[in-house]
């Protein structure tokens, strides 16, 4: 007897791990599988025909995360024969074969290279009765030819470019990802267009390193020319990108975030470390006092800009001064809101095999001085937005307390978490919806604004969210890179890392 049914359509189930790049993937993922005749499992399925893991390599416990999720499903799948299981993503491009070396119940395994090949892959394996391993060693089709099931009505991801050309020792995505590959600024609006016309929002610029872009075509302005020209669709009423490298951030891109309104003023540019020592060691090629000057200028800019980054502590070879150069850092460029990461070895990477690894207790004792050190500038940045007025597009699952506290949660324009009490218009606001609000308390990860919204204003992706409906949009091919007018919009189908 199989999972399904005779005659029912096959479910299936996409889990991810990592970051963005990997949560769009999914979203591709998804889109191909649907297009294939699959249908997403519901909530409370516990045993769907297909079960895709989406993986992640950056930190050292992705491995044992995986095995110990497979290791779940290892008599679940005993015991419903029919059902398969494929690992994608970056653990997957790293380790290969292993996978089915080391859990040979796994029916399927794909790279980040070919997430096209999945449905093929899931055939081949049912009929074969044996396990498929397809890794593609560089890129074949730009990701976006492929159909998308967004998960947001309201929000999506659009990548600009995939891979990476720099070379830091601690990272291991270059290899992963392969080098950078930038799509057709036309291809890139059309793609915004179609969200658009389906009642998106928000749009997420997407890419390893998004202000490189224009690299493969010889245009190192070509970002700020991309966020100039989603300024000029109609209806995309916020633009963001993640993430940017301080080596390449140039004068243009603030011009264009402070002169194009729908830019939102959050950036999130990656530090890693304060020390221009650890920096060095890192290949990453800026300093401490290159990394704060683009921040001085954002914020004559922009005053009101939020900036986020991310720091790695313990690195190998970083002293008690380098980390308190890091402290000093965090306090002047005072940042309204850090991923913090205890360095984690990875194989195949320069620093792994580097003189100076730290002992663990050494890096937890740092780790919390900078979690202390980091949530002190935040709490005192968000308590400045007491008694402001804040415009917040309501999120899904954004505030795990709301229900008990009956408040609903969204971001604001500089993407800070907002939890907001609805008062008499409880029930009438929507995911997608646009609220306006006073916040009347600060947290250091979050923003409250209990009294009753100022304003509030319905959207089609709040029409698109009440009706259950998410937007799915077709494949937009890569074409020759040139800026200009994009070409038109697909027609809208039915029903969305940083370094």
């Amino acid at each position: 007897m199989t999972t399904a049914a005779a005659g029912s359509p096959r479910t299936y189930q996409v889990r991810t791990y990592g970051c963005q790049m990997n949560v769009h993937d999914s979203e591709r993922i998804s889109g191909l599988l649907e297009d294939a005749g699959y249908v997403r499992a519901a909530e409370a399925d516990e045993q769907p025909d297909v079960v895709v893991f989406n993986t992640c390599a950056v930190r050292e416990n992705a491995d044992n995360r995986l095995y110990g999720n497979l290791g779940h499903l290892r008599p679940v799948k005993a015991k419903h024969p029919g059902m398969q299981i494929a690992v994608g993503g970056c653990l997957a491009q790293k380790d290969r074969g292993d996978i089915v070396r080391k859990a040979p119940w796994v029916d399927v395994v794909f790279g980040t290279h070919n997430i096209g090949s999945l449905p093929a892959l899931l055939d081949r394996a049912r009929h074969n009765t044996a396990a498929e391993v397809e890794i593609l060693e560089s890129l074949e089709v730009f990701p976006s030819t492929l159909p998308t099931r967004r998960e947001s009505t309201y929000a999506g991801w659009v990548s600009i470019s995939v891979g990476c050309n720099n070379t830091c020792t601690f990272c291991i995505v270059p290899s992963l990802r392969g080098k950078e590959k930038d799509r057709r600024p036309g291809d890139i609006l059309s793609e915004v267009r179609a969200l658009v016309d389906s009642g998106v929002l928000e749009v997420t610029l997407l890419g390893q390193n998004v202000n490189s872009y224009g690299v493969e075509f010889g245009d190192r302005y070509a970002f700020g020319k991309l966020l100039r020209a989603c300024g000029d669709i109609d209806g995309l009423e916020r633009v963001r990108f993640t993430s940017p490298h301080p080596k390449d951030f140039t004068d243009d891109v603030i011009a264009a975030m402070a002169e194009t309104p729908n830019v939102c003023h959050s950036l999130h540019m990656p530090l890693q470390s304060g020390s221009d020592d650890v920096l060095r060691a890192m290949r990453r090629s800026y300093r401490s006092e290159r990394y704060l000057g683009i921040i001085s200028k954002v914020r004559a800019a922009m005053p009101d800009a939020a900036i986020t980054t991310d720091i790695i502590v313990g690195f190998p070879g970083e002293t008690e001064a380098d980390f308190a150069r890091t402290l000093d850092v965090v306090r002047e460029a005072r940042f309204s809101s850090a991923f913090t990461f205890q360095y984690s070895k990875r194989p195949g990477t320069p620093a792994a095999t580097m003189d100076g690894q730290l002992p663990k207790q050494v890096v937890q004792e740092r780790y919390e001085r900078l979690i202390a050190c980091v949530e002190e500038i935040t709490w005192a940045e968000n308590k400045k937005l007491v008694g402001e007025t804040v415009e917040v597009l309501v999120a899904v699952g954004e505030g795990r307390k709301d229900e008990r506290t009956g408040r609903m949660s969204g971001r604001a324009r500089d993407g800070r978490l907002v939890h907001f009490a609805t008062g008499e218009l409880a029930g009438q606001i929507r995911p997608g919806d646009i609220v306006h609000t006073v916040v009347t308390y600060a947290a250091p990860h979050h923003l409250n604004a209990d009294g009753a919204p100022l304003a509030h204003r319905r959207t089609r992706a709040g029409d698109a969210a009440e009706a259950g409906q998410v937007p799915r949009t077709p494949g937009v091919l890569l074409g020759l890179p040139t800026v200009g007018a994009p070409a038109a919009a697909p027609a809208p189908v039915g029903g969305c890392a940083a370094h």
